[in-house]
C-alpha cells in the first residue's frame, strides 16, 4: 500500500443521491426515513446504555462525529431546559400542558439518540475490511479484497449533504462527510455496488470523514502491509 498522503482539496460540486422524488412518493419516502432513524435512535441509546458499540471483534473504532458533538449536546441541553419552562407557561391549561411536555420528552430523546448512533456506530477497520458508517442509518462492509488503497486526504465539499456523489461514471465517489469535509479515500479494486438509504450506487472509491486520520490508517496498516 502506499505511503499516506495528507492533501487538501476542493472535490467538484457534490450531488445528492437517489431520484428526484415528488408528491406522495416524496412523502412516503421522507416519512420511511424518518421512521427508520427514530428506530435507530432508540437502539443506538440501548447501546451506549449497555456499553456494547457496534464494532466488530478485533476491529478498531474511528469516531466522526466530533464536529457535530458539541452541537448535539448544546441542543439536547436546550431542549431538557424548555420542558419545565413549558411546564410552568402551560401548567393551568392540561389540553396544552400535556402534549408540550411529551412533545418536550420527544426532542430531546431524539437528539440525545441521534448522538448515540453517531457514538454507538463509528467507523470500524478489522480483520475482515473496513465498515463505514453514518449515524444509524448507514453500514457499508468494504471488504479487504475490494479495496486498492487508502489514503489520507482532506477534501472539502461546501455544503455538502452526509452523503453525496461527485465524479460521472466509472469514476463516481461517494462522500460521507461531516461539517462539509472528508479526511480518508478508500479507493476500490473496481467500480462496486453500493446500498444507501437513498438508493443503490456504483462507484469507484469512497471518502469518509474521521476524527483521527492517523488512528485510522494506522489500523488499515495492521491488516494491509
Amino acid at each position: 500500500m502506499p505511503q499516506p498522503l495528507v492533501r487538501a482539496d476542493t472535490a467538484p460540486a457534490p450531488r445528492r443521491i437517489g431520484a428526484e422524488r415528488h408528491g406522495a412518493d416524496r412523502i412516503r419516502h421522507g416519512l420511511r426515513r424518518a421512521l427508520a432513524a427514530e428506530a435507530a435512535g432508540w437502539r443506538s441509546l440501548g447501546r451506549v446504555l449497555a456499553r456494547r458499540p457496534r464494532v466488530p471483534a478485533g476491529a478498531t473504532a474511528i469516531g466522526y462525529d466530533r464536529p457535530v458533538r458539541t452541537v448535539l449536546i448544546v441542543f439536547a441541553v436546550l431542549s431538557l431546559v424548555e420542558i419545565p419552562i413549558m411546564d410552568l407557561l402551560f401548567r393551568g391549561i392540561p389540553a396544552v400542558r400535556w402534549p408540550m411536555l411529551a412533545l418536550g420528552v420527544w426532542g430531546v430523546l431524539t437528539v440525545v439518540g441521534m448522538l448515540c448512533a453517531y457514538v454507538s456506530r463509528p467507523h470500524a477497520v478489522g480483520p475482515a475490511g473496513i465498515r463505514v458508517r453514518h449515524g444509524g442509518e448507514v453500514d457499508l462492509e468494504l471488504p479487504w479484497e475490494a479495496i486498492a488503497s487508502v489514503e489520507r486526504r482532506r477534501i472539502g465539499l461546501s455544503g455538502a449533504p452526509a452523503l453525496s456523489l461527485t465524479g460521472e461514471g466509472d469514476e463516481q465517489v461517494l462522500n460521507q462527510v461531516v461539517q462539509d469535509f472528508a479526511d480518508i479515500e478508500i479507493t476500490l479494486e473496481r467500480p462496486t455496488a453500493l446500498r444507501l438509504p437513498q438508493g443503490d450506487v456504483t462507484v469507484s472509491a469512497v471518502r469518509v470523514s474521521a476524527d483521527d486520520p492517523a488512528a485510522f490508517l494506522e489500523a488499515v496498516r495492521r491488516h494491509i502491509p
